[in-house]
This record gives C-alpha cells, sequence and structure tokens, in this order.
C-alpha cells in the first residue's frame, strides 16, 4: 500500500512540473499587441465623459507619468501602446464633432498623441 501511495505520489509531482514547464512566457508579438490594445482601451476612456472635470488634470498627470514609466522600462512596449493611442484617436477623430465636447487637457494630449511616429 505504501508503495501505492509513493507511486502516487511521485507521479502527481511529475505530472505538475511538466505542467507548469510547458507554460510559456508572452512572445514579444503577443507583448507587444497586448500593448496595443491596453492604449485603445485607455484611449476609449479618455474619450469618453467618465473622466470628472475637478479630477482630470490629476488624471492626465497620472497618465503621462505612466506612459514615462513605460518608456524606462521597455520601448518596444511604449512604441506599441504609443501606435495603439495615435491609431484609437484617429478613430475617434473620424467621427467626433462638436457632440463629443472634450476639454483643452483632452485636446492638448491628442495632439501629442497623433503627432507620435
Amino acid at each position: 500500500m505504501k508503495k501505492v501511495h509513493f507511486l502516487l505520489t511521485a507521479i502527481l509531482v511529475t505530472v505538475s512540473f511538466t505542467a507548469v514547464a510547458q507554460e510559456k512566457e508572452p512572445t514579444e508579438k503577443e507583448k507587444l499587441s497586448y500593448y496595443e490594445q491596453r492604449a485603445k482601451q485607455d484611449a476609449a476612456y479618455e474619450q469618453s465623459t467618465e473622466v470628472a472635470v475637478e479630477d482630470e488634470e490629476e488624471f492626465w498627470e497620472d497618465q503621462k507619468a505612466y506612459e514615462k514609466n513605460l518608456r524606462k522600462r521597455d520601448k518596444k512596449a511604449y512604441k506599441a501602446y504609443m501606435r495603439g493611442k495615435r491609431v484609437a484617436y484617429a478613430e475617434h477623430a473620424e467621427h467626433c464633432n462638436s457632440h463629443c465636447h472634450h476639454s483643452d487637457y483632452y485636446h492638448s494630449h491628442t495632439t501629442y498623441y497623433y503627432s507620435y511616429n
């Protein structure tokens, strides 16, 4: 009985290590795609009216800090993020008109995103 218990334990440990070993790190392409998607989600939030006027300055400062930290940490991810932002803002601009009511903070940041290459 002890042998059966030992064998079952050994098999379970082996299977669990095998499963963990098969988990892989995201590829470079997957990582960049994540940041492009994250940028589009962030842009959608920024384009919405969910940011309260009194909190807007702090919000944009936090956003700039996030982008600055990302650039320091991972330049490729930062570039993917900024490409995603540029695309998202360009798509929004196609249908944005007087009904959107964006603030001055918003417009100053969109100018930055449009100019990013």
